[in-house]
């Protein structure tokens, strides 16, 4: 399979197409339109999407709450949500990331049978996924595809990938080079090659122990293409911890993941003895199937790159909102 390089940005307009909308207000049908049952959808109504989770004290999933409960801010500015539903029909696009570097070498064909069952329960008719391996260097697996077994073959051609590169690398690289988990890049790839064109509920399924060594991108920069991507990232701490001299030494990986997730609307979830692969898999699906999706026409409709804060609230406040921090108010693509 050839590696795959990172492309430069390409920008993407947060605007709805006219489908895109229109599939949006059909959303709402079911509840009953709650704008002018007369008004028409016109195509160039610039329109916000928002996937969001909610969950109350104890973690779990809540998914009885109408559109009046809801209180949306955007730069501190009160938004009218003028889209809303909570049907879990709308197709899923999701890239499946997993790490296959030095540090994740006995974990591995957990990952396989894990990820080959995920695929084949979670994918309906008209979802898609794709497959990316990361260690060394990035490698698509498996293009976007429908077929669950396509995806499985993929699965099957996870392997070590643990090299190093730069002009003094060997057995024991120095650290300026060191090149063994380019986890930023992967995620900047999956988002900004895979999944800035596609629509609908997009996910990043990042599954790693959160370490990066070698990428040329930033942590930042990948947040910021799944955001620009509106893409949803879900981190799966999955570590060998004997790997990192057992479970008494420091370890901040979770923080990365957490703040993947935080900042693109996603969750971290933690492998352990009480939380195996398969049952995370099971609670992202969830997730995945019971999100509302909310849709707004911002009051500051300039096109100018900036990043916008949005600030998603219920009136309850012991529940909390999963959402994007935020979005980048692009011009239309040409």
């Amino acid at each position: 399979m050839k590696k795959i390089a990172p492309l430069s940005v390409v920008p993407v307009s947060l605007a709805l197409s006219f489908l895109a909308v229109y599939a949006l207000a059909q959303q709402g049908q079911p509840q009953k339109p709650e704008e002018d049952p007369g008004a028409s959808i016109k195509v160039d109504v610039d329109v916000v999407n928002l996937y969001c989770a909610v969950r109350n004290k104890q973690g779990g999933l809540v998914n009885n709450l109408n559109k009046d409960d809801f209180d949306l801010a955007e730069d501190g500015r009160h938004q009218q949500i003028k889209y809303f539903s909570r049907e879990t029909d709308i197709p899923l696009t999701i890239g499946l990331l997993v790490d296959v570097s030095g540090s994740q070498q006995n974990l591995i064909e957990v990952e396989r049978r894990a990820a080959s069952t995920f695929f084949g329960q979670v994918l309906r008719k008209k979802d898609v996924a794709f497959l990316i391996s990361f260690g060394a260097d990035s490698e698509l697996l498996q293009d976007l595809t429908g077929s669950p077994r396509l995806l499985q073959d993929g699965l099957r051609r996870l392997k070590l990938n643990a090299g190093f590169s730069g002009l003094n690398s060997g057995p024991v690289p120095t650290m300026n080079h060191q090149r063994g988990t380019v986890l930023y890049d992967a995620v900047y790839v999956a988002a900004n090659d895979m999944l800035s064109h596609e629509v609908g509920r997009k996910a990043i399924i990042l599954i790693t122990d959160g370490e990066d060594q070698g990428s040329k991108e930033t942590e930042k920069a990948a947040i910021e293409a799944a955001q620009k991507a509106d893409a949803i990232i879900y981190g799966v701490l999955y570590v060998d911890r004997q790997f990192y001299g057992g479970f008494g030494m420091n370890y901040g990986g979770a923080n990365v993941l957490k703040h993947m997730a935080d900042e693109t609307g996603g969750h971290m979830f933690q492998v352990d003895r009480k939380n195996s692969l398969e049952n995370i898999f099971e609670q992202i699906q969830q997730e995945m199937r019971t999100q509302y999706l909310l849709g707004y026409s911002p009051t500051n409709s300039e096109k100018d790159g900036s990043f916008r804060k949005i600030d998603l609230k219920t009136g309850n406040k012991d529940l909390k909102v999963q959402v994007r921090r935020g979005y980048y108010a692009l011009p239309a693509a040409r």
